[in-house]
Parts: C-alpha cells; sequence; structure tokens
C-alpha cells in the first residue's frame, strides 16, 4: 500500500532527473542533431505515462480516450521543445502545457457548431453556476437567479443557455422520438412559396415581352416602381381613369394568357384616345333577344349595360341571351348591372342566359354566384 501511493511522486522524481539531464547533453546542439533527437525521445517515452494520466482526467466527456491521449502527447512534444531548466521542474512545466492543449482541443474541436470563444466561455461559466445553484436551491434557478450569480444580464444568460445546445447538435438524421422513426429533416420547413412561382414568374416574364412598350411601361411603373395611378397618369400625360382601365386590360390579357395553352395575340385598343367605349347591340331572332356587348364593363360602362338590358326586355321576348365574346374585363359594377338585368327578368317571366364568356370573366361570374345562367 506504502509503495502504490508514494508510485506517482517517484515517477515525477523520475521525469524531472531526465528532463535535467536531456537539457543538459542537448546543450548547444543543433535541432536536427542526432543525439539531440535520441535524448528527446528518451525524455518523451519516460513522460509518455504522465501524459496519458493527465488525458485521462478528461474522460467521460463526450470525447474518446485515444483522442485525449493523442493531445495530450501533442502538449508532452511542445513541453520538451520549450524546457527550460532555469524556469523549474519539467513535470510542472509540462502539466501546464497538456492541460492548457487538453482545454484548448474542447474549446476549439469539439463543438458541433462554431461559436465565439467569448460565448463558450459564457457558456461553461452559466453551467457551472447552475449546477452550484441547483445544489444550493435543491432546485433549478431561475434566469433572474443565474445572471444575478454571474454578474451579467439575463438576455446573455438566455443566449449562453442556448449556445450551449450548439456544443452537441442533434444530428438531422437521427429518427424522432416514438414509433414512426421518421428522420428529424423530414420534419423541418415547408413548401417553398418563392419555389412553387418559378413557374409563374418565368412564364409572365416571356408573355410581358409580348405587350405594347406602353402597357409594359405601365406596369413596370406601377408594380415595379411602386408608382400610384395618379403619379403615372401625370408623367404620361393622361388620366388617371385611363390609366386605370389599361392596366386592367393588360391584367386582364395576362391572366387569360396564364390560364390558356395557346394565348390569344394581344389586340390593340379599337380606341385610341382617353374616351372609353363599351360597344353594345341587341340583335332580336325571334322570340330570342342576343344582346351582344364588346369592350369592358366597369363603373363608367356599366349603366349603359344595365340599360341595354332593360330595353331589351320591353318587348317582352322569351329569352334574351347576353353575349360577352367581346368582353375582356368586368368588374364588380358590371356583374351588378348583370344582377339588375337578372331581378327584371325574373320579375317579367323571361329566361336570361350568359354566354360567350372569356376564362377570366367566366371565372369572375361563377365566383359572383352567376354559374347557374351561363351558357355551356
Amino acid at each position: 500500500m506504502t509503495r502504490a501511493s508514494t508510485r506517482p511522486s517517484e515517477d515525477l522524481a523520475r521525469i524531472d532527473t531526465v528532463a535535467v539531464a536531456y537539457a543538459d547533453r542537448v546543450a548547444g546542439l543543433e535541432k536536427t542533431d542526432a543525439v539531440r533527437r535520441a535524448e528527446r525521445d528518451r525524455l518523451v517515452t519516460a513522460a509518455m505515462p504522465f501524459a496519458g494520466r493527465l488525458a485521462r482526467r478528461y474522460r467521460g466527456r463526450g470525447e474518446p480516450l485515444e483522442d485525449l491521449e493523442q493531445v495530450a502527447r501533442l502538449g508532452l512534444l511542445k513541453a520538451v521543445n520549450g524546457y527550460d531548466p532555469a524556469r523549474g521542474s519539467f513535470t510542472g512545466y509540462a502539466a501546464i502545457t497538456i492541460t492548457g492543449e487538453l482545454r484548448r482541443h474542447f474549446r476549439d474541436r469539439t463543438w458541433g457548431v462554431h461559436v465565439p470563444r467569448r460565448m463558450q466561455e459564457m457558456s461553461l461559466e452559466v453551467s457551472r453556476t447552475v449546477g452550484e445553484l441547483t445544489r444550493e436551491l435543491s432546485r433549478s434557478p431561475t434566469i433572474a437567479e443565474i445572471a444575478h450569480r454571474t454578474g451579467v444580464g439575463e438576455d446573455q444568460v438566455l443566449i449562453a443557455l442556448e449556445t450551449a445546445t450548439a456544443y452537441a447538435p442533434v444530428s438531422l438524421q437521427a429518427p424522432t422520438p416514438g414509433d414512426s422513426g421518421t428522420p428529424l429533416v423530414d420534419l423541418i420547413g415547408g413548401p417553398d412559396g418563392d419555389l412553387s412561382a418559378v413557374d409563374d414568374r418565368v412564364t409572365v416574364s416571356s408573355l410581358l415581352c409580348r405587350l405594347p412598350a406602353r402597357e409594359r411601361q405601365l406596369l413596370a411603373m406601377r408594380f415595379y416602381g411602386n408608382r400610384t395611378q395618379s403619379e403615372i397618369a401625370a408623367e404620361l400625360g393622361i388620366s388617371q381613369m385611363h390609366v386605370s382601365r389599361l392596366l386592367s386590360r393588360a391584367l386582364t390579357w395576362l391572366r387569360e394568357a396564364m390560364l390558356s395553352d395557346a394565348p390569344h395575340e394581344w389586340q390593340a385598343s379599337a380606341v385610341p384616345s382617353d374616351r372609353h367605349e363599351l360597344a353594345i347591340r341587341a340583335v332580336p331572332r325571334g322570340a330570342v333577344v342576343v344582346v351582344e356587348v364588346a369592350g369592358e364593363v366597369d363603373r363608367d360602362t356599366a349603366p349603359r349595360l344595365r340599360d341595354a338590358l332593360l330595353s331589351a326586355m320591353q318587348g317582352r321576348p322569351d329569352e334574351v341571351r347576353v353575349d360577352l365574346g367581346g368582353v375582356a374585363f368586368v368588374d364588380a359594377a358590371g356583374i351588378g348591372a348583370l344582377l339588375c338585368g337578372l331581378d327584371a327578368a325574373r320579375g317579367a317571366g323571361i329566361r336570361l342566359t350568359v354566354g360567350g364568356t372569356r376564362q377570366y370573366v367566366r371565372q369572375a361570374l361563377r365566383v359572383a354566384g352567376l354559374g347557374a345562367f351561363l351558357a355551356p
């Protein structure tokens, strides 16, 4: 028992003796000298168990013992190369060098995610404080108690606690708890709206090139330049209402072209001036009156459509067919005019149907509840 207890001190004394002899023998020799290298190997061999004991102190911290021993041996070589007998014993100097190398290894090599050194030290300090307060209070300490003990702000304590999770992050391929065993990576993230819109963006870009220069300029000023309709009108020298109509017509064409496999060519407006026209013609065909409509039905032209429908019912026909084949745009006011005509037809016992609609106009009428009156 006595021999076992005195052996460590005997080993340290023996290593110090070998170190002093090494320093005396290599004094004045070049680093590449064979004698110097042989003496260094002799000292390293003698101190290797000492380095292994220091490495074993750090077992159980998530690093394999073999890796720790390699780091300790690297520190031993640095201690041998920097040893100066005039500054003290070799074992004392080697212990500090090897321990520092081991701590540096844990600081720089074992963190799963790189974080600043200051946050590493703060995380270790907070972890140590949590352990102390838990033993003292017999419960988990609060953030305020940890901040008071460490002398930092509560926000810094929260950051330090989050930083501690970066030491050994969970693998994205690790199975989630439960029977499914689904990898964690399959549960992270969601649909990317920008990615799903790539096809639409590419399609719109190609369709914009098919618009006239004026319409492209209007769309660019409105949606890329964030200009108001009044600002656009003032710059182009037209009315704000005309800007609104031009934008509506261009957007309507883009919508129809997006929904069509073979988009039709852009048709220039029949009215080049700022004056907006709606062409309406009532054609009697026996007991049926066909109301042909062409243009854009908005709040300015909707009253004309309403009056035309009421006028077509004055002769008491059996049916009034509204042909919207020439209508590229209809807004809420236009839908209101159709509803007014529908109410009048019901009151007079006349059947009213809507046909020839383009895809966008047809969709708008269905959303407004007029799907039942749309002709196939």
